[in-house]
């Protein structure tokens, strides 16, 4: 396959680079960019109710807007004891878009008097390809664990300080970009991405 530019609605330089660590995983031969490399592009409101509504919102908008193949993901913590909240609202939890360490430190209250035993979580990924032609694919992803009452680790970002994955000792934060990607629900979602990719970009 040639190489095709593959182009991520999202502004967010660590997505960015956990897709291409990702794809490069897979052996996919794409050269991929950001929404930034269109800064005459608007963000998209996301204004569906679903992962899957809000990145194939994403991915439609950018490409039509740019003529090329985009992939988009909408992803968050679901929390057991908050019926699934921060969900789709994880990016702006605390009122600002974006703000992570007050996105944390809200949740963190909230969970203040909830026992370990019922600190049970999931990050959630929907990932959407869309093409000019508005051809569209949605896969999802999903990764269990539990929350701790304090923030662990540097690496990474949103609640990843957090979550700790089921069957580890260390939270999302503290786990390198590899292994991160190995067990993530980005990392699901995009390597399923990547393998049905090939069948729509020629």
């Amino acid at each position: 396959m040639t190489t095709r530019r593959l182009v991520l609605a999202t502004r967010n330089q660590h997505k960015v680079a956990e897709l291409r660590d990702i794809l490069g995983a897979a052996g996919l031969d794409v050269e991929l960019v950001g929404a930034d490399a269109y800064p005459e592009v608007p963000d998209v409101r996301e204004t569906g109710v679903t992962f899957a509504e809000n990145a194939l919102l994403k991915a439609h908008a950018l490409a039509r807007a740019t003529g090329l193949p985009a992939v988009a993901d909408d992803s968050g913590l679901c929390v057991d004891v908050l019926n699934g909240a921060p969900g789709i609202f994880s990016a702006r939890w605390a009122g600002k878009h974006g703000d992570d360490r007050a996105n944390l430190d809200l949740l963190l209250a909230q969970l203040s008097d909830i026992d370990a035993e019922h600190r049970g979580a999931h990050f959630a990924c929907a990932a959407a390809l869309a093409l000019p032609d508005g051809t569209e694919h949605v896969v999802e992803g999903r990764l269990l664990g539990t929350l701790r009452t304090a923030p662990a680790g540097d690496g990474g970002f949103g609640y990843d300080p957090i979550l700790q994955p089921l069957g580890e000792r260390r939270t999302c934060a503290e786990l390198t970009p590899a292994e991160k990607n190995a067990i993530s629900h980005r990392g699901q979602a995009f390597r399923e991405l990547a393998r049905i990719l090939p069948d729509h970009l020629g």
